[in-house]
């Protein structure tokens, strides 16, 4: 998908980062936010990256670009089979648009 190898709906871009909409959405807004350097998961993310401060700001814009700031939303990351991780490069789901289930 960073690469464009694999077709996906881009929601944003930039030098470092992607946001993709999720094939399989768990909430009425469900976004895919990758860095574009490839780390397998987040046990193999040095905590010099700069991208995972990149997504951060990404979720800021996410969040006001479809006017959740205020009513909420969720970022997941998942390590792991057992956790929910099918893909081996790093990605952060950003969740919101509806009430969400605790968890």
């Amino acid at each position: 998908m960073v690469k464009g190898e694999i077709p996906a709906k881009k929601i944003y871009e930039n030098k470092n980062i992607l946001v993709i909409e999720d094939i399989n959405p768990k909430a009425k807004i469900h976004l895919l936010i990758f860095p574009k350097r490839h780390t397998a998961s987040s046990i193999n993310q040095n905590a010099a990256d700069q991208a995972v401060g990149e997504v951060f700001a990404a979720t800021r814009t996410l969040a006001r670009k479809f006017k959740v700031e205020k009513s909420g939303y969720r970022v997941v990351v998942n390590h792991g089979s057992d956790a929910g991780q099918s893909v081996s490069h790093i990605h952060f789901h950003f969740l919101a648009g509806e009430k969400l289930k605790d968890i």
